[in-house]
């Protein structure tokens, strides 16, 4: 992203606006009661869009897809399933995400990065394929600098064709998890493991082999912090086009909806960048995960609904979609309120009570 993009990207404080939202928003809670945390929510929709009255048009939910070298060391094995096959059961509506994504009139893309095979052509399918998938970590670079870069690229070119002013970011693919958990461990100079630990139940010889993959990872890798080297040393490509995509949406006053561990380290990367893009995203999570707990942590956030879902990543960005849009009804659809129709009826137009 050149110096003149980044500087398209403003913070979104505006303490005179944020006074008049926050009025805005107490005075319908005073006719109706608090509605809790839609009422921050509101405020920051409207910060978004600089706007007392912020309006959401053609949202759409991006899968971002791709394969990772990592795999070979029989680590991220999502439900068993290749990263080809979780990417059509997306497309053919055999996921959850899939289904809520169209009932909440979100339009689903899956956008191939980098998949490691070819994949038929589908309407709601993005081929963007920067290489067919990555190299192993744990014993060369994920992927070359210029590849890296390829990548920032075709996701800018993504974002700013978008008809819209809401783009979901998810992640789909094995070792896409624990890419994230490596590019996370660095820039928050914190263990992996405190990324991939999922539970108490997790068993205990698949983190015993699973770090070490990823010290093995970390250590080939020990220098590098640059947050584009970063992306270089450890992949995957679906980071480096949801990097680019972040930014260019934060430049046209989108709303960014981060789904997952894969998407909150590409907005940290993104946030290298330019620091203010951060303030264009909200949170959302289809995982009970410890490893996304502290991932929500380094942005001080916490995720907009909490339903103890296991669920492909996406799935929690369509259902809190529309508790969004209920955010923002609060600004735009809700009427005030006269203060002529609160006060009491003439006496002729009162209804007469029983017995009178």
């Amino acid at each position: 992203m050149t110096v003149a993009q980044q500087s398209l990207i403003s913070p979104t404080a505006n303490p005179e606006l944020e006074k008049a939202l926050r009025d805005r928003v107490d005075r319908r809670s005073a006719i109706a009661g608090g509605l809790g945390e839609l009422e921050p929510l509101a405020v920051r929709l409207g910060l978004v869009q600089n706007s007392l009255t912020p309006r959401f048009r053609d949202p759409v939910l991006g899968l971002f897809a791709a394969d990772h070298g990592i795999v070979v060391d029989g680590v991220g094995a999502q439900w068993g399933r290749a990263t080809r096959d979780q990417v059509q059961m997306a497309l053919h509506a055999q996921l959850p995400v899939s289904v809520f994504a169209r009932l909440q009139g979100l339009h689903l893309t899956v956008v191939d990065c980098g998949v490691a095979d070819n994949l038929p052509p589908h309407a709601r399918l993005l081929a963007r394929k920067v290489a067919h998938g990555t190299r192993n970590s744990r014993t060369a670079h994920a992927m070359s600098l210029e590849q890296a870069h390829a990548g920032v690229r075709v996701g800018m070119e993504i974002a700013d064709n978008l008809p819209g002013n809401v783009l979901a970011c998810a992640a789909m693919g094995q070792g896409s998890a624990e890419c994230a958990a490596l590019v996370l461990s660095r820039l928050a100079d914190q263990p992996v493991r405190d990324f991939v630990v999922s539970g108490p139940t997790m068993r205990q010889d698949e983190l015993v082999h699973l770090l070490d993959v990823l010290h093995g990872a970390q250590s080939r890798h020990r220098d590098v912090r640059d947050p584009m080297d970063l992306l270089a040393s450890f992949g995957g490509h679906e980071l480096s086009v949801m990097v680019g995509a972040m930014l260019v949406a934060a430049s046209k006053r989108s709303l960014i909806i981060v789904d997952g561990i894969a998407a909150c380290a590409a907005l940290k990367l993104a946030s290298l960048i330019c620091a203010p893009v951060t303030d264009y995203a909200v949170f959302c999570r289809s995982h009970v995960h410890r490893g996304l707990d502290e991932a929500l942590a380094l942005f001080h956030a916490s995720a907009l609904l909490e339903l103890g879902m296991d669920s492909a990543d996406g799935t929690g960005a369509a259902l809190a979609w529309p508790m969004i849009r209920a955010a923002a009804a609060l600004l735009t659809d809700l009427h005030e309120v006269a203060e002529a129709r609160l006060a009491r009826p003439p006496a002729s137009a009162q209804v007469p009570t029983l017995g009178a």
